[in-house]
């Protein structure tokens, strides 16, 4: 494949990814908070949908190792299109075990063609486009998210679930077309004799490879922070007044088009500088936006303030997921590229289950501005926990190669896996 068809690939399927979470993810929280449901409420209901994300290591290994990435991506792609057709068909006026339902299985494909998709970037791409990818990785998915959670849930609020679910089921067919223009081949002959009993339990054999439980803890420590103070962002405008429409358009629009500037930047960062800068600079600057919800939630700038703390938020925030993925990236093997990558996104899954229920504890005991001023002291405190740790100690060799050498003097080191299989 050429570069300029391996990217247009990943945009597609990163999108399709974005695009219902986008919807589910503002829409959900809004409205259960509208109907006078409690903080603890709300974070429980995004804890179970996020179970899919959690437990995907578990039937990562077949992605990796059964059929073809085509095969699995196509499947799950044309699976999403068919939900959204349905739904279209449903009515969800005041059942919301119907609307987790739907919720959930969306999230259940999401999860498992995100295993595909990463195993297949880390295998398609060189060292040098690797930093890149991450951008693409998530610009794309914040794109999706941009259109679910703007677009889709302004066409819903004016004229319901089957204009916008159809909206919806539109956006999601486009993203087939590069899928069938995909070619790759089969399965090694190898890899056909390895048992079901063997895949059942490969992610614990890759779990217990060197370097993969370290970095797993240091993703927990850089992502917690984050994680508790930005879960509480739409509970937090909800609160100050502002209706589905409003979020929609600060945090839907406004948000994830930022965030889309934050991937891009992200991106050429992680392709410039060595990984250890590109944690640091942004780590450290997404500390900085944190200190604006925190002024925010005392009372003190009103929705001006807001709209600057949306923005920086955005670009740096992303900036940081950016780099954080790279490191991700990285440290996965090739030929078990979609379990290893799937093991640390889980962690970040993790990280943002219990993130989630400790802010909404911490904000229904003291209030938005201790739990925001908790969310920056740990976000800062876990950026500068990893990159000391990692100064340190070795995670592997390619997360060595990385760490302190810009990715445009390492450029001529081929991946493990060849890049023209596909």
């Amino acid at each position: 494949m050429s570069r300029a068809q391996k990217i247009s690939l990943l945009i597609a399927l990163y999108f399709a990814q974005g695009l219902p979470f986008g919807f589910f993810t503002i829409a959900l929280p809004a409205m259960l908070r509208q109907s006078g449901q409690s903080l603890k409420t709300i974070s429980l209901v995004s804890v179970l949908l996020t179970l899919p994300w959690l437990l995907k290591f578990l039937w990562a290994p077949f992605v990796d190792h059964r059929g073809t990435r085509r095969g699995w991506l196509l499947t799950l792609q044309l699976s999403a299109l068919a939900v959204a057709l349905a739904i279209t068909q449903l009515h969800f006026d005041g059942n919301y075990v119907l609307l987790f339902a739907a919720a959930f299985t969306f999230n259940l494909i999401a999860a498992t063609q995100d295993i595909a998709t990463d195993g297949l970037a880390v295998r398609m791409l060189d060292a040098r486009e690797l930093g890149l990818a991450n951008g693409i990785q998530v610009g794309a998915y914040r794109v999706g998210m941009m259109f679910g959670g703007g677009l889709v849930i302004k066409v819903f609020e004016l004229s319901g679930w089957s204009l916008a679910f159809g909206c919806m089921a539109a956006l999601l067919a486009t993203t087939i077309i590069p899928v069938l223009m995909m070619r790759e081949p089969t399965r090694s002959a190898d890899e056909a004799h390895v048992t079901a009993v063997q895949l059942s339990f490969g992610w614990l054999r890759r779990l217990l490879t060197r370097g993969i439980l370290l970095l797993a803890a240091l993703i927990f420590c850089y992502r917690f922070g984050d994680q508790l103070l930005t879960t509480l962002l739409v509970p937090f405008l909800t609160d100050r007044g502002l209706g589905l429409s409003g979020i929609a358009l600060l945090k839907g629009g406004m948000g994830n088009a930022m965030s889309i500037v934050g991937a891009f930047l992200g991106g050429w960062l992680a392709f410039t500088t060595s990984r250890r800068r590109a944690l640091l600079i942004s780590g450290v600057g997404q500390v900085g936006s944190f200190a604006l919800y925190v002024v925010a939630a005392l009372g003190v700038g009103g929705i001006g303030l807001l709209w600057v703390a949306t923005i920086a938020e955005g670009v740096l925030g992303t900036m940081a997921t950016v780099a954080l993925f790279a490191l991700m990236m990285d440290a996965s093997d090739p030929e078990h590229a979609g379990t290893d990558y799937t093991l640390l996104a889980c962690m970040v899954i993790v990280v943002g289950m219990i993130a989630n229920y400790c802010g909404a504890a911490i904000a229904d005991a003291f209030g938005y501005a201790p739990a925001f001023t908790t969310g920056a002291v740990l976000a800062l405190a876990g950026c500068l926990a990893l990159v000391w740790v990692v100064d340190r100690y070795e995670i592997s060799s390619r997360v060595t190669l990385a760490w302190r050498t810009a990715n445009t003097r390492r450029a001529a080191t081929p991946s493990p896996t060849s890049a023209a299989e596909y």
